[in-house]
């Protein structure tokens, strides 16, 4: 290659899920590898919405363009969907349909901002929010990760990072990569400083159908006024088990998605017809088989979690939900990365390095419960215990 490339992305860290997986070249050969890394359910999605997928790949419409925003049948159907969730005032204008989670935080981003402006972000950070800030030339202003708290949010906290250049607060819940839940009345106090300073309260809530008992996540959406300073970014594709569909969602006021549609136009258009049809088919006729797919996953979690922390272990759980365990490793004077990379290598475990998820995180690993089995547990956690801490 001849030609220059930008300095600026050059400069941006590799994707980290690649960079990890590139370490299984060194892994051992006779352990069967045990695979805690990327956030995907391992069961498929239900045949009954494939049988239906099936059917409507013969419509020639299908395979055309929608409008930018997504299909208005489609859109209704979440709007439904979210007054049973949420109890939502919600209307389809309100909505924009995208290629994922990952297009709409970059729609939300450059509609709230520019170059040189602050976001303040919750660490640990899910990796792809601090990698597409620092793409757009956005400044991250990182509130400080509080182990007694598990990672939750300090209102205080952020309330004191806010300057004239921030535009909004971003933050995940359930987190991504600790699995702790905001409370809803957290998430409420934050929605009121964000009023307060004017500014927006962004909402990454991909996991929002994994949450404990399948309570409310929060009562923003009850709120007429919702959108004056809230934006949600949602994914359907954990809920749906349709992550290779790229399902996912910005909700916001009207004015804020006729303008997001601007960058919506130029990146991709529209989201796929096919995984609309996909997601209306979900929101309509798969409530049961996403409340039981949310109790394994609070299996996994309550049987690795009684694993993990019997006496003995090295590692420490210091956070976890359904989908995710957030650990501090037992290497003093270690980071994350030369920890993870031994694990691989000398215990078949592939997990990620908290040092992708912020600055700081050196001590701490991200174990994702998405591709491990019940039974495959207690495997897992005796390799976590027999790590060498020498």
């Amino acid at each position: 290659m001849k030609f220059p490339i930008s300095q600026h992305i050059a400069g941006i860290h590799p994707p980290p899920i690649t960079e990890v997986r590139g370490w299984l070249a060194g892994a051992n050969p006779e352990l069967p590898l045990i695979d805690l890394c990327q956030a995907i359910p391992d069961y498929p999605p239900p045949g009954e919405l494939t049988d239906y997928l099936a059917q409507v790949m013969l419509d020639p419409l299908t395979s055309r363009y929608s409008i930018d925003e997504g299909l208005p049948e489609v859109r209704e159907a979440i709007c439904t969907g979210y007054r049973d969730l949420y109890g939502a005032c919600v209307n389809p204008a309100q909505l924009c349909l995208t290629v994922g989670a990952s297009q709409a935080l970059w729609l939300a981003m450059v509609t709230l901002c520019r170059a040189g402006d602050e976001v303040v972000v919750q660490l640990p950070a899910y990796f792809d929010h601090p990698m597409a800030l620092e793409m757009l030339g956005i400044r991250c202003v990182y509130a400080p990760f509080e182990e007694a708290t598990g990672g939750l949010p300090s209102a205080a906290a952020i309330s004191g990072l806010i300057t004239e250049r921030t535009r909004a607060i971003l933050l995940v819940t359930p987190s991504n990569p600790t699995g702790a839940v905001i409370p809803p009345e957290t998430v409420r106090e934050l929605y009121q400083l964000a009023a307060r300073r004017n500014v927006a309260l962004v909402l990454d809530e991909t996991y929002n159908s994994f949450i404990t008992g399948g309570i409310r996540p929060h009562d923003l959406f009850q709120d007429p006024d919702w959108s004056d300073h809230f934006v949600q970014i949602a994914s359907f594709g954990k809920t749906f088990a349709l992550t290779g569909y790229r399902a996912g969602m910005l909700a916001a006021s009207e004015q804020f998605i006729r303008h997001a549609l601007k960058a919506q136009d130029t990146m991709a258009v529209c989201q796929p017809r096919i995984t609309q049809h996909a997601v209306k088919y979900g929101f309509e006729h798969l409530g049961g088989w996403v409340a039981r797919n949310r109790v394994m996953m609070e299996r996994r979690h309550e049987v690795f979690r009684a694993e993990f922390e019997e006496g003995g272990n090295p590692f420490r759980l210091a956070a976890s939900g359904p989908f995710f365990g957030w650990v501090r490793h037992p290497v003093a004077g270690g980071t994350g990365r030369e920890v993870a990379k031994r694990l691989v290598e000398e215990s078949g475990l592939l997990l990620l390095p908290g040092e992708v998820f912020g600055p700081g995180m050196e001590q701490y690993l991200r174990l994702a419960f998405g591709n491990i089995r019940e039974e495959a547990i207690p495997e897992a956690v005796a390799r976590f215990r027999a790590f060498r801490v020498d």
